[in-house]
């Protein structure tokens, strides 16, 4: 066990890692929420126009950061050693809503390079335990030194008023500490008080529960789902090369919208002739000077008086806008290329594409979307085995671990295709439970649908028997058996289901 200080001190290390990555998690996110400032290409240009396009932003991040996620569709897992998909997981999943905050989590990890998923037990209904995704921000693992997946503690952090509190998850316990949020004060004085409010302090949970409380799941109850992890640094978040291109584009859009606004507004000048004057009077109408006349007014009202006999009208040659359109696609080109995802998502131009062509268009993303499958499957796998030890099934959590996760088919295709493709399927023998799952019902879906044709068989056994008949081994379909039909050797026919066998 450990103790006060030692438990204080591992939350001082871990907050201290999770405060140096919170500025480009939320630098993400401000752009995922198109709450970025305008980059500029000069500070003159700055200095006329920042107010002009303040809070413009022609935001591409959320394009890139959802195309994969609208595919990653979780929809349960194969124990080691099942033939189907496990029950209990799936209710437990469906119990805590993860069906609609897995995207969620997948989201996070794909904008910041890493989500969480926790795991612990329900006092209300032990056979139920609480499984939340949590945010980048807010949470980090503590691996065992040479090891990417051996945990050795995990933090999670949030704040509520003005306090903040953490809760660090070790293997054998539960450590529970507060504090007060440090105020900005800047005398030496006031630095030392904060210093020493800063600490952490074990938080007062009443007769309600220990602190340290122990941990009956002997593990870390907390997984990091990461997005294109690598073997040594930390996991790449999808978006963080399409942030200085996101950037370039918005550019581009300004100085666009500013030449279209000269454009729109041909500028003249007159040539060969003295800027107007306006005499100045004094009170007996003497003229005692002259000013400038206001141009402004000039462009307001639409006219000028010139007198001048040299005085030439000319004009500004209009500017090419087609010129910042065409630097604007190649940009959006390349942030679909730089993330696989399809040009057509971002450019919204399809050009009668047969649907071949739509599928080898959307090659890039599919593959990116199974790799993000095969990362999310693993934590998703572990975070199923957290489930079982919460409920106290170590040897279901070891099966678990080494099981298989069912996704949603990945790639998005007609009706009429797909169901081309599992009758070809069919006919080379694969069994209907598999055909089913392909058209995308879940395993509880199939289950349920495999129940159907039993009770339909069941009221119709004309109809099953005609099925059988038809089926792939059978010989064509419509046609019956393609084999000839060989006697019982007392001058009839076999059974319709064949020799040995019995219609039921």
């Amino acid at each position: 066990m450990a103790t006060i200080e030692d438990a204080s001190a591992l939350v001082d290390v871990m907050y201290n890692e999770l405060r140096n990555r919170r500025p480009a998690i939320h630098t993400i996110d401000r752009y995922y929420r198109g709450d970025h400032r305008l980059k500029f290409a000069s500070e003159q240009f700055a200095k006329y126009h920042a107010d002009r396009y303040k809070g413009f932003a022609d935001n591409w991040v959320p394009l890139v950061s959802d195309a994969p996620v609208e595919r990653l569709t979780w929809q349960g897992i194969h124990a080691n050693g099942e033939a189907q998909a496990d029950k209990e997981i799936w209710r437990v999943w469906q119990t805590n809503g993860l069906d609609v905050d897995s995207q969620l989590g997948f989201l996070g990890a794909i904008n910041s390079g890493r989500s969480f998923v926790l795991v612990w037990g329900n006092p209300d209904d032990e056979q139920t335990p609480m499984v939340t995704f949590e945010d980048a921000s807010q949470c980090i693992i503590a691996y065992v030194p040479g090891s990417r997946r051996l945990r050795r503690a995990a933090l999670k952090t949030w704040q509520d008023g003005n306090r903040e509190f953490a809760t660090l998850y070790l293997p054998d316990e539960v450590w529970k500490f507060e504090r007060p949020l440090s105020q900005n004060t800047k005398t030496h004085a006031d630095a030392a008080i904060d210093e020493e409010l800063d600490k952490w302090a074990t938080r007062d949970m009443g007769d309600s529960e220990p602190n340290p409380q122990p941990n009956p799941m002997g593990v870390v109850p907390m997984v990091e789902l990461q997005n294109k992890p690598t073997l040594l640094a930390d996991p790449i978040s999808d978006v963080t090369g399409v942030i200085s291109m996101q950037d370039g584009v918005n550019l581009l859009w300004s100085l666009l919208f500013t030449a279209s606004d000269y454009a729109g507004f041909k500028q003249r000048l007159i040539l060969g002739a003295e800027r107007p004057m306006i005499p100045i009077l004094d009170d007996k109408g003497t003229v005692i000077g002259e000013r400038p006349v206001d141009m402004e007014r000039f462009a307001i009202d639409r006219i000028a008086f010139v007198t001048d006999e040299n005085a030439k009208v000319a004009e500004f040659s209009e500017t090419n806008l087609t010129a910042f359109t065409e630097i604007i696609e190649t940009a959006i080109g390349h942030i679909a290329a730089q993330t696989r995802t399809p040009q057509h998502y971002l450019i919204g131009k399809i050009a009668n594409l047969s649907s071949d062509a739509l599928i080898a268009a959307e090659g890039g993303l599919v593959k990116r979307t199974q790799e993000k499958q095969l990362w999310f499957g693993a934590a998703i796998r572990e975070a199923a085995a957290l489930i079982a030890l919460a409920q106290g099934n170590t040897a279901k959590a070891e099966a678990l671990r080494a099981g298989r996760s069912l996704w949603a088919d990945e790639e998005f295709r007609s009706q009429s295709q797909l169901a081309d493709a599992l009758l070809k399927l069919s006919q080379v023998g694969f069994p209907f439970e598999y055909l089913a799952a392909k058209w995308g019902l879940t395993p509880q879906e199939v289950a349920e649908v495999v129940e159907m044709r039993r009770r339909q068989a069941e009221t119709d056994p004309i109809a099953e028997i005609a099925r059988n008949l038809n089926a792939p081994n059978s010989g064509t379909p419509g046609e019956g058996p393609t084999q000839p039909v060989q006697g019982d050797g007392q001058g009839g026919t076999p059974p319709v289901g064949g020799a040995g066998s019995t219609a039921a």
